[in-house]
């Protein structure tokens, strides 16, 4: 099966006064198709970085020196804003960890759903409101009400699964999701993710997890590598990182986490996918 994505001996650099400084070293992972990789370290790591890098956002004071970013077989790294722009939210899609900043506060979260289905997507408004409200039901909101809201008229969760449903009706091949649950409460955000894997399961997309959190990485990811100050300094199956970590900063992590049942291993393991329940989270 061929990567959906590849990032070969990343180097990204910041100037400072007039030598540069690297931030992210000779980072290189892969993803497939439904597979989902887990990007777990502290905060300032350079997790978010690697994510931007690949959706082609870096700020202006960062600027990528060497190495590739392969999607679909093709180094993105040389193409023009254009390609780069078309392949956002098309091709790769990103679910951010400000729930609140992923819609403008002013405008009504349908007519901003429609606006972005229709950037990539030739379909008249009807269509495109039509696709949407199936989408609010697949991923449990009231599609109606949520449709004509406000996002402050949201809940946290609620604008998440929006933001997530906005995505995902794009049917992108990538998914990007970055400290989604940072913002939420526990049983929130564990619903939120939830319903991630489960929209995964049926679309097939890679996922490129960013998390602080090495328990949650652990339990949703097939994946995990471990990133301290710009570098990955272990990579393996979830399992492997689990029972045989080898770096000192990842069993620090291990050591960190919160002790666990029997019950909770289980789960850490086995994910449970959720239906489309509307509740108020």
């Amino acid at each position: 099966m061929t990567d959906v994505l590849r990032i070969n001996g990343l180097n990204i650099c910041v100037h400072t006064g007039n030598s540069k400084q690297k931030v992210v070293e000779n980072l290189t992972l892969s993803i497939k198709r439904g597979e989902t990789l887990a990007l777990v370290g502290e905060s300032g790591s350079g997790k978010s970085m690697t994510a931007n890098a690949v959706m082609g956002l870096l700020p202006p004071a960062l600027y990528i020196d060497g190495g590739e970013i392969l999607f679909g077989g093709e180094d993105m790294v040389p193409w023009p804003e254009k390609r780069k722009r078309h392949i956002r939210g098309n091709q790769i899609g990103y679910v951010m960890q400000d729930y609140q900043g992923s819609f403008t506060p002013f405008i009504r979260i349908g007519k901003q759903c429609i606006e972005t289905l229709r950037s990539h997507r030739k379909i008249s408004t009807q269509e495109a409101t039509k696709l949407i409200l199936q989408w609010f039901d697949r991923v449990g909101l009231p599609a109606e009400r949520t449709f004509h809201s406000y996002p402050f008229q949201l809940s946290g969760g609620q604008r998440q699964r929006a933001s997530l449903a906005c995505t995902m009706m794009l049917e992108p091949d990538l998914l990007i999701a970055d400290e989604v649950t940072t913002a939420l409460d526990v049983l929130t955000g564990e619903r939120v993710m939830n319903l991630m894997s489960f929209l995964q399961s049926q679309s097939g997309c890679a996922m490129l997890l960013i998390t602080h959190d090495l328990r949650l990485a652990l339990k949703r990811a097939a994946t995990v590598a471990v990133m301290k100050a710009g570098s990955i300094v272990e990579m393996g199956s979830a399992d492997l990182i689990r029972s045989q970590a080898r770096h000192p900063y990842t069993k620090q992590l291990l050591a960190a986490r919160p002790s666990l049942t029997e019950m909770d291993i289980a789960n850490e393991k086995e994910p449970q996918a959720v239906g489309s329940e509307a509740d108020t989270a």
